[in-house]
């Protein structure tokens, strides 16, 4: 049966965005005592950054959330290796970094050949995509901490600034939103709930999903945009760029507008059909669903207007879709109509 008493939260689902950010508040100050003159961005940013010699190393950490869940009740581990890669690839992109290596850590409540060998499967075609090296990780068997089956999955890519905005971004610039491949790795504790409380099922086929199962297309993995968006810079002025994550176009949009703002219009782009579905099922309102998910962009650039079209055409050559989403604009945050 759906829900048809309140409308579900990421909150009410027993995941707070408050207490995160009051987790990071506290990490930062201690943080700050381990602080080296070679630091160029710290906490509070897509990725941290370095400064080796000639080179600004930036370095990003995820992991894949209750995503793997899913991933473990269907069996299907191969793919989910390319969300933690892309995860972490496109932290570092979106400061302006190339991905050079990447690390895993697997752990599992019994350690399986098979499963081990499935999981970095993924994560090798992920850095693949990526064009950065696997360099190795950690394995972990904990049958304490994990029941037999379950596992976690985490990691962190290195990479080198190659790229850092010739200016800032200014009013009346292009918000230009690329197109996700669906929830990514972000809200799933929300979407596991809605689906259990809906009555339907993970293997149920559904029309508005081309007749594939809600299991398959909430596992697509998460779209790796490093080569297009390197193509872009040496082809536009890019002059802000965000990973659309935990805290959706809400909170990342405005990490990367220098204290700006922008209005966004949200008939600029096609919803999935499968967010519109969890929307539906939890009853779930409108400024739930643009600070849980990504709602189909999963990518910006800020560009200027006369380089819109040229951008639509760079990602398109790597089969990306991308919109003029919205326009920067004096008043910080961001305003959708």
């Amino acid at each position: 049966m759906c829900n048809k008493e309140r409308p579900f939260t990421y909150e009410s689902t027993g995941v707070s965005i408050g207490r995160g950010a009051a987790a990071v508040d506290r990490i930062k100050a201690l943080a700050s005592l381990t602080h080296r003159a070679e630091v160029t961005e710290s906490i509070g940013g897509f990725a941290g950054g370095f400064q080796l010699g000639d080179a600004e190393l930036l370095a990003g950490a995820d992991g894949v959330g209750s995503k793997l869940l899913i991933a473990h009740a269907l069996d299907q581990l191969d793919t989910i290796g390319i969300d933690l890669v892309a995860m972490n690839v496109n932290d570092v992109l979106a400061s302006g970094g190339e991905p050079l290596f990447f690390l895993d850590y697997i752990a599992m409540g019994r350690l399986q050949a098979e499963r081990v060998q499935r999981l970095v499967r993924g994560i090798v075609a992920g850095c693949q995509v990526a064009g950065c090296a696997l360099l190795g990780g950690e394995t972990a068997e904990m049958p304490d901490l994990y029941r037999d089956g379950e596992f976690d999955l985490s990691g962190f890519a290195v990479g080198r600034r190659v790229f850092r905005p010739l200016a800032l971004p200014r009013p009346g610039d292009v918000l230009v939103g690329v197109a996700s491949t669906g929830f990514h790795s972000n809200g799933y504790q929300l979407i596991r709930t809605v689906v259990e409380h809906s009555g339907h099922t993970w293997s149920e086929r559904f029309v508005e999903l081309d007749n594939m199962t809600l299991g398959e297309v909430v596992l697509r993995p998460t779209q790796i945009y490093v080569r297009a968006v390197m193509e872009l810079w040496g082809q536009v002025a890019v002059r802000a760029m965000a990973h659309i994550t935990g805290g959706g176009l809400i909170e990342n949009v405005p990490r990367t507008l220098a204290g700006l703002g922008a209005q966004i219009r949200l008939n600029a782009w096609p919803r999935p059909a499968e967010m519109q579905l969890i929307q539906q099922w939890g009853h779930i309102e409108e400024v739930e669903m643009l600070h849980t998910f990504n709602c189909g962009i999963g990518f910006t650039v800020v560009v200027p207007e006369a380089d819109v079209q040229k951008t639509q055409a760079v990602l398109q050559q790597h089969q990306l879709k991308a919109y003029a989403i919205g326009r920067v604009e004096e008043a910080p945050g961001v305003r959708f109509r």
